[in-house]
């Protein structure tokens, strides 16, 4: 596919729908993984230090397709019901014509609500860095679209959450973003240039899961994500996973009317984990002899402390 019209799609797709555009937050696969970065009261969760790291690789074939790298670190303070960490998220469409970084600190607070289960709230506090290279923009008569190259533009932003879970069930509300930024604006252009709004909308996540003991060696695991952003399709996520002897996972997924994928994991020792998932497009994009699916690699290192064991792998 000619690489400009391509480059041209993605960023129309992503930025320019029509005079204003409500952007997305990016989204993910094997979510159940990677909680942190859809939700800051996850941090801690887990009982010990974790190192989260996830690659993924959209519409794989087309030249200039997005990619999304994110890095989690958190942990539980000792002694307190805090737990803190920081979420790095980088998102690229178009070989660099758009890049963004978000870097924020996590904090979160725990209480015990019954027996076994317990509540936590988040807050999260940071930013993004926005690059935009308008000298790689086409538009659809393959001409240059003008304008000033934006240069590591720093927008703050917070976020906060709740999450409760037990050994079984866990639910969480959460808006990672709550500030709305307009990114561009190019109302004072002359009436030759393109004009466009990009805002970022405030994102909400619902997320769920329910593990259920199947036998002594397997366990089965519903879950759910649902996102709701002004402007843009409710995105709903539906998966189901199975681990056997505590050590290989496998299921799959369906995101409404977007695509079906694939997962599978292995916890390749108390420490180390990893996991991979590939997407089907089952919109139009997914027919073209050009889209190979999309991809995700993901790795979780923890510290299994002495005062902290836990006796089998977590689920979730």
């Amino acid at each position: 596919m000619n690489k400009p019209i391509l480059l041209l799609a993605l960023v129309c797709t992503l930025f320019f729908m029509g005079n204003s555009y409500a952007q997305q937050d990016a989204q993910y696969t094997q979510y159940m993984f990677n909680t942190m970065s859809v939700n800051p009261a996850y941090a801690g969760s887990r009982g010990q230090l974790s190192i989260a790291a996830l690659y993924r690789s959209q519409w794989v074939g087309l030249d200039g397709a997005p990619t999304s790298q994110t890095l989690n670190i958190h942990s539980p303070i000792r002694n307190s019901r805090l737990g803190y960490g920081i979420s790095i998220v980088n998102d690229e469409i178009g070989d660099g014509t758009v890049q963004e970084t978000y870097l924020d600190g996590v904090i979160s607070y725990t209480i015990d609500v019954s027996r076994t289960g317990k509540l936590s709230f988040g807050l999260k506090a940071g930013g993004n860095f926005l690059n935009l290279d308008f000298n790689k923009l086409r538009n659809f008569d393959n001409e240059s679209v003008s304008g000033e190259n934006i240069e590591n533009r720093f927008s703050p932003n917070f976020g906060v959450g709740v999450y409760y879970h037990t050994d079984k069930f866990y639910l969480g509300l959460s808006a990672p973003n709550l500030l709305e930024t307009d990114y561009f604006d190019n109302s004072n252009r002359d009436a030759n240039s393109v004009s466009f709004l990009s805002k970022e909308r405030v994102n909400f996540y619902a997320i769920t899961g329910y593990v259920f003991d199947l036998s002594n060696e397997f366990k089965f695991k519903p879950a759910l994500l649902t996102k709701v952003v002004g402007g843009a399709p409710l995105q709903v996520d539906v998966s189901a996973n199975f681990m056997y002897n505590e050590k290989f996972t496998f299921g799959g997924a369906y995101r409404w009317d977007a695509a079906v994928s694939a997962l599978a994991g292995f916890q390749v020792s108390d420490q180390i984990m990893i996991g991979l998932a590939y997407d089907k497009e089952t919109t139009a994009l997914g027919s073209t002899r050009f889209n190979d699916g999309s991809f995700e690699v993901f790795l979780r290192y923890e510290l299994v402390r002495s005062f902290r064991k836990l006796v089998s792998p977590r689920f979730f």
